[in-house]
């Protein structure tokens, strides 16, 4: 056998994995249509496939390789890549939101609007993420935004404006993982490289309705063995996606079960249908029968009444209203009398339905071979979508060294290709370690994170942006962005020097204790030394007269507290270490010093105070008034609040004459 020719990067396969049977299609761009050279089909023995996903990789693997080697004998070519389309059943659909803080200068530019798409992308995909169970794979397949705000005020064009903040809305669709690495498993086996891979609905779209058509308010409604795709398009773009649990092989199995036949048999009673003609078959028995076509609609009238029903019911629920006009493809279509059910149940005109392949010729033409199969709707959308986009030349592109998934053709940017192939906003931009909020002596506190390590991304070697375009055969190398670690402080690294005594969250906390974003801290305690020899000093102290004031007999506390700017302080003489004093009686205690400075009168919490004047000859402080609030220091409830004539201090604050004086929960 001579060699074959190598697969030019002009020549397009495509191959159809459908539940019944692979169809592969080869042919290339011309002008504004697809030229189709040749289109070979094969049916699966036994079933390999469910609900449009690949069970037996290996047996798909080898039907696909049948109808490969079919192709290449034929057209003398051996067929190294393919084009491929995913199951539009298996999609998931969901909502997402981001927000972007712009800087103070400049208009919005289209990098930053991409960043914001990437970002709602990315919290989309996050909410299909389920809580608690290990993290799947998500492939992005399209996304369309729904709102722009700009300083939360709603927008439909965000460039070249200013602000202070963009948002943005957008509905994405995805493919699990599972379903796109089976298919790639499969293509693999069969010896074939993926070099792009769509949709079946958009597939099936792009072969049955010409793009100048799909600016109105229309569905295509998939009818294949196991289950019904269905897409909506409207202004031009394909709008929504659904599928029916019931097919083409609902009626197959009734014909089975009524006649005693096997599958294959029923198939080609199903396909064989004639009005006004009867059909010869054998059942397991062995016996011959014959059977009119009346009998024949009679026994599918009941399944072909289900199907036609969830058709009606699953377009309305994603377009809202019947469509324009409604287009059936896929072998189950071909069923007498099906188009005029789903039009009857969509309150629709018949000639507003129809079977696929009549618009074939518009994007689609071969010298010898008949396209008005509306079985070929899938695999000639799959080739036309590949051949007559962006990537039609060489529509292969690599991302690090290996073929990237390509969900649809067109312009695409480099932020789409690594949306397609799994990378999330954060891989593109990184973010930022969380931030450490604490409230320390009723003051504000923010510890930050580590900044992100920036993305590496090159295309053909030379540095790029995200919203560059890919280009048929770009090398695109990407590094992900690496985020900053989230800020991490201990009690004892946010005060390094104090040594007295902390609660944080009312807890007595030592130095080890590991700072939890929103804790409370607050020091309260003297040093050790000067503590103990207060605690050597201090007496039950009482006043011979009532009206005197008590005397002061606590020295000052040092506290450590945030550098903050203070009012002018009085110069502190050093304290002398404190003299224990002899025990006298309760009833008549002695000064050992009388006051170097005399009284003064301040107003705390609302309240008039009396303070004596200090024995040491020393100012008094802010913390000197804590025993006087009215709190328990010992068992806090919370954040307390420290200010001196409504303006915010702190402990070491000098109290003056008349001073007004806050002590009181924050």
């Amino acid at each position: 056998m001579s060699e074959h020719k190598t697969q030019g990067n002009d020549l397009i396969f495509a191959l159809d994995i459908g539940t019944r049977s692979v169809i592969g299609v080869v042919g290339k761009a011309e002008g504004d249509r697809f030229k189709v050279l040749d289109v070979e089909t094969a049916e699966h023995k036994k079933r390999a496939m469910l609900d449009g996903q690949i069970d037996n990789i290996r047996q798909v693997a080898e039907l696909a390789r049948q109808v490969t080697q079919r192709l290449e004998e034929r057209l003398d070519v051996t067929l190294e890549r393919v084009c491929v389309a995913a199951a539009g059943r298996a999609l998931q659909t969901q909502r997402g939101s981001f927000s972007l803080e712009l800087p103070e200068s400049g208009s919005i530019t289209m990098e930053q609007i991409g960043q914001l798409e990437t970002g709602a992308v990315s919290a989309a995909e996050e909410a299909l993420q389920t809580e608690g169970d290990e993290r799947r794979q998500l492939f992005l397949v399209g996304y369309t935004v729904t709102q722009y705000r700009l300083d939360h005020y709603p927008m439909t064009v965000l460039l070249d404006h200013s602000g202070r903040e963009i948002e943005a809305d957008v509905v994405a669709t995805f493919l699990p993982g599972e379903v796109v690495e089976s298919l790639y498993a499969a293509m693999r086996a069969a010896g074939l490289q993926v070099s792009s891979m769509t949709l079946e609905p958009i597939a099936a779209m792009n072969a049955a309705i010409p793009a100048e058509l799909r600016l109105l308010n229309l569905a295509l409604v998939d009818i294949g063995a196991g289950t019904t795709d269905i897409a909506l398009c409207r202004d031009g773009s394909v709008t929504g996606y659904t599928m029916a649990t019931i097919a083409g092989d609902e009626i197959t199995e009734r014909l089975m079960r009524s006649y005693l036949i096997d599958f294959q048999t029923a198939e080609s009673i199903k396909r064989s249908l004639r009005e006004g003609e009867s059909v010869h078959y054998t059942d397991i028995m062995g016996l011959e029968n014959d059977l009119s076509y009346d009998e024949v609609m009679a026994e599918i009238e009941e399944p072909m009444e289900k199907l036609a029903s969830a058709i009606a019911e699953q377009v309305v629920s994603v377009n809202g209203a019947p469509p324009s006009a409604l287009f059936l493809a896929g072998g189950g279509s071909k069923l007498n009398g099906l188009k005029e059910r789903v039009a009857e149940k969509l309150n629709m005109d018949e000639k507003r339905v129809a079977v696929a392949g009549n618009n074939f010729a518009k994007s689609a033409y071969a010298d010898t071979i008949k396209l008005d199969n509306p079985e070929y709707t899938t695999p000639l959308g799959i080739a036309v979508s590949a051949g007559m986009g962006l990537l039609n030349d060489s529509y292969v592109v690599l991302l690090n060294g290996q073929p990237a998934k390509l969900f649809r053709s067109g312009v695409m940017t480099l932020r789409d290709i690594l949306l397609m192939n799994g990378y999330t906003y954060a891989d593109m931009l990184g973010r930022t370690g969380k931030s450490l909020t604490l409230t320390l002596d009723g003051r504000h506190v923010v510890l930050r994170g580590e900044p992100a390590m920036p993305a590496v991304l090159t295309v053909n070697g030379e540095d790029a942006v995200l919203s560059a375009v890919v280009h048929a055969g770009d090398r695109v190398n990407f590094v992900p962005a690496r985020s900053g670690a989230d800020a991490h402080q201990t009690l004892g690294e946010l005060l390094p020097e104090f040594t007295g005594r902390a609660l944080v969250n009312n807890q007595d906390a030592g130095p080890d204790t590991a700072l939890q974003n929103g804790d409370v801290i607050l020091t309260l305690t003297r040093p050790a030394e000067v503590r103990a020899a207060e605690e050597k000093a201090a007496a039950p102290m009482a006043t011979a007269e009532p009206e005197a004031p008590v005397a002061e007999t606590l020295p000052v506390m040092s506290v450590e507290s945030p550098a903050v700017e203070e009012k002018p302080e009085i110069p502190v003489t050093p304290v002398a270490p404190v003299t224990p004093v002899a025990p006298m009686a309760p009833t008549a205690p002695v000064m050992t010093a009388s006051p170097a400075s005399g009284p003064m009168e301040i107003t705390l919490n609302g309240e008039p105070l009396s303070l004596p004047g200090k024995g040491n000859g020393l100012p008094y402080y802010m913390m000197d008034l804590l025993q006087f609030s009215g709190l328990d220091l010992d068992h806090l409830d919370g954040p307390v609040r420290l200010e001196v004539n409504g303006e915010e201090c702190g402990f070491r604050y000098v109290i003056k004459p008349r001073d007004c004086v806050t002590i009181c929960y924050a």
